[in-house]
């Protein structure tokens, strides 16, 4: 009862809290800025040294290693020795191994899968026997291990700075350290130029040291975000695999993966890109290879005849760990074990004091050893002066006590040197040679000479620093693996990530808009009724329908005369009988507003112009570009009158031929060339002159030099269609009536469509169909060459018959 104190709970919480964190920070999460080490590697190293694993020793079981570290230094698990134990030696995870090991370490593919430590072997790395160097000469403090049983070293001598080496990883409580792995010679090198120029700025060391360089190699994109990152502690960089496209003797086209971005495991990277295919997110993958082998890395995807390699790389890299960021948070423990985020010169100069300190201290280890054996040397040249005196006292001293004061008396040695004397045996006291005693004595007083200099000068001990790091550099020195490129790469556009893939795109007058595959749709003979393609909703008719790409960028105009930007990808793919989404989703349409009309747009070429003509028959020629800026609300782009609104829009070349088509079967074919280019704001001119009750009901442009093997379809409400040369379309002047199209009867109704086709010069073995669609959507796919060739006043023959009585046809496109 008496050792039972009372404390508030709330501050016994704090204080325990507070003690586990610093705890976690200290002694278990975050490395040390001097040799980069966490407490569990430290103590791995040690234990290796004490044991004599060094190596050229023999391989030792990993199972006594492990034992060793727990018993002497790290009272923990025994899994979580063993895990630190084989991370120091994966030449996959540390860029530089500190431990050298045989057996089953793991892989790149999965570097957790590792053989048991009785069955494992290890003993240090070249480069982990240094970083010990010296220890043996008081260059570090020791401390008493956790049962005071031994002394363990708090930091290692370290020549070189293990923390940008092999970089850290750790989670402690609150704080966290992430810094990559960077190139032996590059940080040599930076040590050297700080040492001579201690005024360097970051923009110095990053001519240097370019970046990180991990031990799996790709590539790593930084530039000025780098000089950041090094100049705050704190960032992230991109690091792309290393790829390249080949084509094999078959001329299929190849993707070859050969490096992978640090820490990222093959088998998961496998796993992801074959699930994105079996979700046909990236169809265009034909087959997958893993071809890796201890040389390294190699997956070899061949994509599809059609695609484009290039662009399936590109989605690679978006939706695969192909390309990953990583994250800089340069955090360590300082030598007062402050918690503290440090820049690369605030790196550099820490390990730069933490290697004076170990030099000073070996120096002054070095000189007192020194002049210890300068003074047993004295002694020697003493009694090298009166060798048979002495052989003589110590003959006559009855015993070794005696003959130590005997010659402490008569020649004046202290204990050191008398015990040192007596010590030698008589035969090498008679042969004691003078020349061997001086030339060391000589030797050893240069020596001592030369540690005062270096002791006396900070400078001295400086050019230590710099010569061993030179010779390091020499010894371990290699080439860097990743490679750096300071400018990032560009954004992928979402396009780059869509399957170029033919689409219908449909809208309806009430304004719902959705797409679908033309797949949905077989061939049927002429005058069937077709299938369901639409469910519209009560009242709601097709407005107009187009093929299209799903990467090509739709032009939607309004019946206000203005232009809506939308790509055609986002509008969502839905089934056949699919109402649609609102487009409202899409565009911010004003009140009364309605699109009355689709043109799809790949691209912008400052060559062409585009022609738009309005119900009323006036029409308008605008340069694309100024079409490159549209905002949401979308952008004007003529002045209708009142009751008049946008019919049809085309692009159009220099010497190309316009057609305007009439409800009442006229049309008007003229030269391009007639009409000027007007602002967004004009009004337009007369493209054709209208009779009562007519309407202008479509737009085509062709290229005059093509005529003779150009053919007119038109299409009249009631589902008749014909085909006509359009060679017997003869060419007029602009404003005119025009010539009769069609003969339009009660039996026919009024025009609806016109297209102008070239059926000679379709793809080899392709044949071009046409989907019809009603106004209720009902849908019929017939081949181009089942409509007839007839002549230009016929009415045509029926091409589609309808389930409802009062249905019409509403829109038509080529396939």
């Amino acid at each position: 009862m008496e050792r039972i104190e009372k404390k508030p709970l709330e501050e016994e919480l704090k204080e325990s809290y507070l003690d586990y964190a610093m705890s976690v920070i200290v002694s278990r999460a975050l490395p040390d800025l001097r040799d980069g080490l966490k407490p569990v590697h430290r103590r791995i190293l040690y234990a290796m040294y004490e044991d004599g694993l060094t190596h050229q020793a023999k391989f030792r079981k990993s199972a006594t290693v492990v034992g060793a570290c727990l018993g002497r230094y790290h009272p923990h698990g025994d899994q979580a020795v063993y895990d630190a134990a084989i991370r120091l030696a994966q030449n996959f995870s540390l860029r530089y191994p500190l431990i050298e090991g045989q057996g089953n370490l793991g892989s790149v593919d999965n570097p957790s899968e590792y053989a048991a430590m009785r069955y494992t072997e290890m003993r240090l790395s070249k480069l982990g026997e240094e970083m010990l160097r010296d220890i043996e000469k008081e260059t570090v403090n020791f401390v008493a291990n956790y049962d005071g049983t031994r002394k363990e070293p708090t930091v290692l001598p370290s020549p070189l700075p293990q923390l940008l080496l092999n970089g850290s990883a750790g989670i402690a409580v609150g704080v966290a350290t992430n810094i990559p792995p960077h190139n032996l010679s590059e940080v040599c090198e930076a040590l050297i130029y700080l040492i001579d120029h201690p005024n360097a700025e970051i923009n110095d060391f990053l001519k240097i040291i370019k970046g990180p360089d991990f031990p799996s190699g790709g590539i790593v994109f930084g530039g000025k975000n780098l000089e950041e990152i090094y100049t705050f502690g704190r960032g992230s960089i991109l690091i792309r695999a290393r790829t390249e496209i080949l084509t094999n003797e078959k001329g299929e086209k190849e993707i070859v993966i050969k490096e992978i971005p640090y820490q990222v495991s093959k088998s998961s990277l496998l796993e992801k890109i074959a699930h994105l295919v079996k979700e046909k997110k990236i169809e265009e993958i034909r087959e997958i290879k893993d071809l890796s082998d201890k040389e390294g890395i190699r997956i070899v995807i061949k994509v599809k005849k059609q695609a484009l390699a290039q662009k399936v790389l590109n989605r690679l890299f978006a939706l695969t760990p192909l390309e990953t960021p990583f994250y800089f948070n340069c955090l360590a423990l300082t030598s007062d074990l402050e918690v503290k985020k440090l820049s690369l010169k605030e790196l550099l100069l820490g390990y730069l004091k933490h290697r004076e300190e170990v030099v000073r201290r070996r120096t002054q280890f070095e000189l007192i050893k020194t002049e210890e054996r300068i003074h047993i040397l004295e002694g020697f040249k003493i009694t090298l002066h009166h060798l048979n005196q002495v052989i003589a006292l110590i003959k006559k001293s009855k015993d070794r006590e005696e003959a130590k004061k005997n010659l402490e008396k008569e020649f004046h040695f202290d204990e050191k040197q008398a015990q040192a004397i007596l010590e030698m045996r008589l035969y090498q006291l008679a042969h004691l040679e003078r020349g061997k005693i001086e030339n060391e004595l000589k030797e050893k007083k240069e020596k001592r000479k030369e540690l005062k200099e270096i002791l006396s000068s900070p400078q001295k001990i400086y050019e230590v620093i710099k010569k061993e790091i030179s010779e390091l550099k020499e010894k371990y020195g290699d080439q860097r693996r990743t490679e750096i490129i300071s400018s990032l790469p560009e954004e992928f556009k979402e396009e780059d990530l869509i399957s170029d893939e033919l689409t219908i795109v449909m809208l309806t007058r009430a304004g719902y808009i959705k797409r679908v595959s033309p797949e949905n749709f077989r061939a049927q003979e002429r005058g069937g009724k077709g299938i369901k393609g639409l469910e519209a909703k009560e009242n709601d008719v097709l407005e107009d329908l187009v093929l299209t790409s799903t990467t090509t960028n739709l032009f939607l105009f309004s019946n206000k005369g203005k232009v809506f930007f939308l790509k055609t990808y986002k509008i969502p793919e839905l089934g056949r009988t699919a109402t649609g989404e609102a487009i409202a989703n899409f565009l911010n349409l004003s009140t009364d507003e309605k699109i009355s009309f689709i043109l799809p747009l790949k691209g912008f070429d400052k060559t062409k112009n585009i022609i738009l003509v309005t119900r009323t028959g006036i029409i308008k020629k605008v340069k694309i570009d100024d079409f490159h800026s549209i905002r949401k609300s979308g952008l004007f782009v003529i002045n209708l009158e009142k009751n008049d609104a946008l019919k049809s829009a085309k692009l159009s070349l220099a010497g190309e031929e316009i057609l305007l088509f009439t409800a009442l079967g006229q049309v008007i074919r003229f030269k391009e060339q007639e009409l000027k280019i007007y602002s967004r704001g004009a009004k337009g001119i007369r493209g054709i002159k209208l009779r009562k009750d007519d309407e202008v009901i479509d737009l085509e442009v062709v290229d005059p030099r093509r005529i003779k093997n150009l053919k007119v379809l038109t299409f009249s409400e009631l589902g008749f269609g014909k085909k006509t040369f359009l060679s017997v379309y003869r060419l007029q002047k602009r404003g005119g009536f025009g010539l009769k199209a069609a003969k339009v009867s009660a039996k026919t109704g009024r025009l609806i469509k016109s297209l102008v086709i070239d059926e000679k010069n379709l793809p080899s073995g392709i044949k071009g169909d046409l989907i019809l669609i009603s106004r209720l959507g009902q849908v019929l796919r017939i081949p181009s060459q089942s409509v007839p060739l007839l002549g230009r006043v016929s009415q045509g023959v029926r091409l589609m018959k309808f389930k409802d009585k009062n249905d019409r046809l509403a829109a038509v496109t080529l396939v």
